[in-house]
């Protein structure tokens, strides 16, 4: 009679590695099927979505037109103070939020530049002005809103007119210009050639600046920071 091996039981260490495999592999299976319902990584692309659009917001790229005795460069040419707020507003982003770490800009690294359309003006053209403003240092903050913007034109010492004379609901607009940036108004201010006084706002006779050749200068102010020079313009 041929006798049986009797088959040899297995030591309870090796039961318990098998049980811990098994289990190893259980958790990875939940774990996979965990992160395919979840998508942990989803949370994590919206908030860096959100982190950059609080950036691009905290930027500006034009700077806010003032709505005080000029009008539109599509508007009419001749209006006067009836003028009403360009759409330079409506492209500037929004003032940034708390998270924003820029320190404020200073004027020795911010270059500040009168724009005038043209050299020239005929007898029917209103003169068109902007603001041109570069950072020349590291990222700052700065108040480019209507209320941080003047416009003056002088004769020789003869102030002809200031934007900030009939200046209507000027607001605040602290934006961070970062370091290079070139930022220009997003349309011009028309001058409709009057002398501007606080108080004449709605004044319809008030005095016309001559023509004939005359010499002007426009100077701006943004944010405190004074342009480099007066521009030059002639009236006709």
């Amino acid at each position: 009679m041929t006798g049986t091996t009797a088959r040899r039981r297995h030591s309870p260490a090796v039961y318990r590695r098998r049980r811990m495999v098994l289990l190893v592999g259980v958790l990875m299976v939940v774990a996979v099927v965990w992160l395919l319902i979840a998508q942990p990584w989803a949370g994590a692309d919206q908030a860096d979505a959100k982190d950059a659009q609080t950036t691009k917001q905290n930027q500006t790229d034009a700077l806010p037109v003032p709505s005080s005795g000029a009008t539109e460069v599509a508007g009419d040419a001749n209006a006067g103070d009836a003028g009403t707020t360009a759409g330079a507003t409506d492209n500037a982003t929004p003032t940034p939020g708390p998270t924003s770490t820029a320190l404020p800009c200073v004027a020795s690294a911010v270059s500040v530049e009168a724009v005038t359309s043209a050299d020239t003006y005929s007898g029917d053209e209103s003169p068109q002005f902007s603001i041109k403003l570069t950072n020349n240092g590291p990222d700052c903050t700065l108040n480019v809103g209507t209320s941080g913007q003047s416009f003056t034109v002088t004769s020789g010492d003869d102030v002809w007119w200031r934007s900030t004379d009939c200046q209507s609901e000027p607001s605040d607009m602290i934006v961070t210009i970062a370091a290079g940036q070139t930022v220009s108004s997003a349309s011009a201010l028309a001058w409709d050639r009057t002398r501007s006084a606080v108080g004449t706002c709605a004044d319809e006779t008030r005095p016309r600046a001559p023509g004939g050749g005359a010499s002007y200068n426009l100077t701006v102010e943004i944010g405190g920071i004074p342009s480099i020079q007066p521009k030059q313009f002639l009236l006709y």
